[in-house]
């Protein structure tokens, strides 16, 4: 009988990969921001006076009319609902025992006047005045209805199950600067016009991922004068424009040929792409403060209720912020 000759099992090499770790965040203000995050609790609530003082729309001066109420009286319900989580009738309820303990004599919007006046309510985005600013763009998916996340897995999805996106453009220090909700079919580049639109201060950098790195973006960073662009390249990428040719370099040209001499990596810390993370903590803070779903049914609502929730996140920015800071 021929005789089988065991393989020895081949020696490990001893040389083992080693994984970067992830260096951790430390944050300087720890007690401010903790009493921030228990005052965000807290029950105090105070209305300004000249929102109670224009209540009501001037009379139309029409036989029989009702009294109408302001834009500012809609909002502030609505917004009520938004902090404390509540459906417009639960809403409606909220404001009127918090107005009987204020000692407020106003009469509350009812939940199908909320409902109405949502469609069109015009709400501006608090901002702060600034010359110069890093604009990050970013945006993330809200569920209108449909089956939760464990079915999804287990049986799949249904034909009736809709989301939205919510398109945000926000500063390093956590600001939102603008803010557009669109079907979940609407692609980022073509949202990020009307983002770019609505900022009148002058914008030297923008930060975004791949799903920018189109030929409508970069055109609209230079009519803008952006002069940095941090926006990766796809993997495959060619050259746009080459340096035969008698016009200037493009940008993106420029970010792919810094790609090619070193890494991806390097190119990344030496642009400063990682800012873009803050669009990622701003849709984190999001998520966690009002949830992933959207409780209107109808797009003109949806896109008012969003609104309503980026203002009340940049409110709660201006009470603090975690200074965080990476130990040496």
């Amino acid at each position: 009988m021929a005789k089988i000759k065991k393989q020895e099992p081949k020696a490990k090499s001893s040389k083992k990969s080693k994984k970067k770790s992830k260096k951790g965040y430390k944050v300087r203000n720890w007690s401010e921001y903790n009493e921030m995050l228990v005052n965000r609790g807290r029950l105090d609530v105070w209305v300004e006076e000249s929102v109670l003082e224009n209540w009501f729309a001037p009379p139309t001066g029409k036989r029989g009319a009702q009294p109408r109420y302001t834009d500012k009286a809609v909002e502030l319900t609505l917004q009520f609902g938004q902090v404390f989580g509540q459906k417009l009738r639960q809403t409606e309820g909220l404001v009127k025992s918090l107005f009987d303990l204020m000692l407020i004599d106003r009469p509350v919007p009812d939940h199908s006047t909320l409902s109405r006046r949502a469609e069109t309510l015009t709400v501006k985005l608090p901002k702060e005045e600034k010359g110069v600013l890093t604009i990050i763009a970013d945006s993330s998916g809200l569920k209108v209805y449909g089956e939760g996340e464990w079915k999804v897995r287990k049986h799949g999805y249904s034909k009736h199950r809709t989301w939205r996106k919510v398109h945000l453009a926000v500063t390093p220090e956590g600001e939102i600067r603008a803010e557009e909700l669109t079907e979940n079919s609407c692609a980022d580049e073509k949202v990020l016009p009307q983002l770019i639109e609505a900022e009148t201060a002058n914008i030297d950098k923008l930060a975004g991922d791949g799903a920018y790195d189109r030929s409508s973006v970069y055109q609209l960073c230079q009519e803008r004068e952006i002069k940095t662009i941090a926006i990766p390249p796809q993997k495959n990428a060619k050259i746009w424009r080459h340096g035969n040719l008698k016009t200037p370099p493009h940008p993106r040209d420029g970010n792919l040929r810094a790609i090619r001499k070193s890494s991806r990596q390097v190119w990344k810390e030496q642009i400063g792409y990682h800012v873009r993370s803050i669009g990622e903590n701003v849709f984190f803070r999001w998520k966690t403060t009002f949830g992933d779903k959207l409780n209107a049914r109808k797009l003109a609502t949806q896109k008012t209720e969003a609104r309503i929730k980026a203002v009340i996140l940049n409110k709660m920015r201006l009470m603090g912020m975690p200074q965080s800071y990476i130990p040496s």
